[in-house]
């Protein structure tokens, strides 16, 4: 009898385990794909994020990480494969601020709480012509995240960044469409 409750808890185990994922993997599964264009901010690139607008500045003040990943004219079939893995992603502890799930296009904001804090924020569209991931990871102020979502500064954010280093700028990344 101890057997098989030993059993049914490690086979609940392993599904529960097997059922939610990281944004990291999904990042480091997906980055090396030939149409993608991924960034990350290292430590160092803080301070030019504050700069970027007093917004920007209550961002990015406080955070711990920082990526975003774009893919460009997917067809329908990686489209689900993507929807199907950040959903993964976001039943792992997120609360969704927003999803509108409409034939011609998927949307998610997604975050993680401390109680009147967020500590990680996922932000994703997706249509055949363009898929874009934004991930957060600090301290923020949901308000202030609220209006640099409401005001398309995610989307000049990603801009600036790939001027910065020089990359094109036509990747389709926009968060807020």
């Amino acid at each position: 009898m101890k057997k098989k409750y030993l059993f049914i808890s490690l086979t609940l185990l392993l599904i529960s385990c097997g059922s939610s994922r990281s944004f990291q993997s999904f990042f480091n599964e997906h980055k090396n794909e030939i149409g993608v264009t991924t960034f990350q901010v290292p430590n160092f690139m803080r301070s030019v994020l504050s700069s970027i607008s007093p917004e920007m500045n209550g961002i990015f003040s406080n955070i711990n990480d920082f990526k975003f990943i774009t893919f460009n004219e997917i067809s329908v079939e990686k489209q689900r494969e993507l929807i199907q893995q950040i959903n993964l992603v976001t039943a792992n502890n997120y609360k969704d601020v927003l999803r509108q799930n409409t034939p011609e296009k998927t949307k998610i904001l997604s975050v993680i709480e401390d109680g009147n804090i967020v500590k990680k924020v996922i932000v994703f569209n997706s249509t055949l012509a363009k898929t874009s991931v934004f991930y957060l990871k600090g301290t923020f102020n949901p308000n202030t995240l609220r209006k640099i979502s409401e005001t398309n500064q995610f989307d000049d954010l990603s801009k600036k960044l790939l001027q910065s280093y020089q990359l094109p700028t036509n990747t389709g990344f926009n968060p807020n469409y």
